[in-house]
C-alpha cells in the first residue's frame, strides 16, 4: 500500500508541475508571439516535453510495481527511495531471469528440432530397411504366379529367395517392437542367472549357423564353480545371440569366436566375444550401436539380419545398469564386451 500512495504522490507532483510550466509558457509566449503556428508549435512541443518528464520521472516506480507483481516481493523488495544504483540492480536481475528463460526455451526448441529429425530419419531407415525384402519377395512371388514360368529348378531357387526375403522381414518387425519397448522402459525380469549355462545354450541355438562356416564356439572361464549373475535370462540371451551371431556373420571361415568370463571388479563380471574376423575401422566404432548403420553395407545385406541388434543390445545392457564396449583392430578381429553384476 505503501508503494502505491508514493507512485500516486510521485504522478500527482509531477503533474502539477508540469500543469504550472504550461500554463506560465502559454502566457507567456501568447504575449511574446503573435503567430499563430509558431504558438502551435511551441503548445506541442510543451505538451510532449510533459509527458516525457512524468513517464521519465516515474518509469522506475512502474517497472518496479510489474516486477513485484510477476516475480513476487521476495525478488525486489529494496525500498520505493533506493537510488539508481539500486535500480540498475534490479535491471540486471530481470535481464539475467529474461535470458535463463530464453535459453531454456531456446534449448527446449533445439531438443524439439532433434527429436523431430531424428524421428523423420528413422522412418526414414525403417521405411528404407523394410522396402527392400517387400520389394524382393513379391518379385520372385510375380514371378512364380506367371503361368508361363514352369522351370521347377528355378521355381524352387526363388520360392527359396522369397522366403529368406520374408524371414528378414520377420527379424526386421521383431527387433523394431523389440527396440519400442526397451524405449518406452520395459520392465526387467531381474533373478539369478548361470550365465555359464546361459551361453552353452546360445551355442546350441547357433551351432548349425557356425557349422557353415566351419567356425568353432569357444567358451573360456577360470571358474570351477557356476557363474550367477543377476539379470533378465530372456533379454540376456538376446544379447549373446546378438553379439555371437554377428562374430559368426563377419568371421573369417575355419576361424573361431570366443566367448570369456571374468572378474570385472567387485560387484562386476565382464563377457567378452571375441572374433577372428574382418575387424572395424576405428572411425566407425563410435556408431556401431546406432540403428540401422552398418560398416560394410554390402556384407551386411549378404549376411540379412534387420540392422538393429547391436542397438538392441546396448538397449538390453544400459537397461540393467551395466556397458557395452568394443575394440577392434582391422584383419585381426573384434571384442564385443559388456558388464553383469554378480549375485553377491
Amino acid at each position: 500500500m505503501k508503494f502505491i500512495q508514493l507512485h500516486k504522490q510521485s504522478v500527482l507532483t509531477s503533474a502539477l508541475v508540469i500543469i504550472f510550466l504550461f500554463l506560465s509558457g502559454l502566457i507567456f509566449f501568447y504575449f511574446e508571439f503573435q503567430n499563430s503556428t509558431l504558438f502551435l508549435t511551441i503548445f506541442i512541443l510543451i505538451v510532449f516535453g510533459g509527458i516525457y518528464f512524468i513517464v521519465k520521472i516515474n518509469i522506475k516506480y512502474l517497472i518496479r510495481r510489474q516486477l513485484r507483481t510477476v516475480f513476487g516481493s521476495s525478488l525486489f523488495n529494496t525500498d520505493i527511495s533506493s537510488n539508481q544504483k539500486g535500480l540498475e540492480k534490479d535491471f540486471e536481475s530481470l535481464l539475467n531471469i529474461i535470458k535463463d528463460y530464453t535459453d531454456t526455451k531456446h534449448l527446449e526448441i533445439e531438443q524439439l528440432h532433434d527429436r523431430d529429425d531424428f524421428r523423420k530419419d528413422f522412418l526414414g531407415d525403417v521405411s528404407h530397411e523394410l522396402k527392400t525384402p517387400i520389394f524382393t519377395a513379391q518379385g520372385y512371388i510375380l514371378t512364380l504366379l506367371d503361368e508361363s514360368f514352369k522351370d521347377k529348378k528355378l521355381q524352387k531357387k526363388y520360392l527359396e529367395r522369397a522366403g529368406k526375403s520374408i524371414e528378414r522381414l520377420n527379424f526386421i518387425v521383431k527387433d523394431l517392437d523389440m527396440i519400442s519397448k526397451l524405449e518406452r522402459g520395459m520392465d526387467l525380469n531381474l533373478v539369478s542367472v548361470n550365465i555359464v549355462q546361459l551361453i552353452s545354450e546360445v551355442f546350441d541355438i547357433l551351432d548349425i549357423k557356425a557349422g557353415k562356416k566351419n567356425i568353432i564356439l569357444n567358451f573360456n572361464t577360470f571358474y570351477e564353480f557356476p557363474i550367477l549373475v543377476n539379470a533378465d535370462k530372456e533379454r540376456i540371451e538376446q544379447v549373446l545371440i546378438n553379439l555371437i551371431s554377428n562374430s559368426i556373420n563377419y568371421g573369417k571361415d575355419n576361424g573361431t569366436t570366443t566367448v570369456s568370463i571374468q572378474t570385472y571388479s567387485k560387484d562386476q563380471f565382464i563377457i567378452h566375444i571375441a572374433d577372428d574376423g574382418i575387424g572395424i575401422p576405428k572411425k566407425e566404432l563410435g556408431r556401431l550401436f546406432e540403428r540401422f548403420y552398418r560398416v560394410d553395407k554390402s556384407r551386411s545385406r549378404e549376411q540379412g539380419g534387420s540392422g538393429l541388434g547391436l542397438s538392441i543390445v546396448k538397449h538390453i545392457i544400459e537397461a540393467h545398469g551395466q556397458q557395452v564396449m568394443v575394440k577392434s583392430e582391422i584383419d585381426k578381429g573384434s571384442i564385443f564386451s559388456f558388464t553383469l553384476n554378480k549375485v553377491l
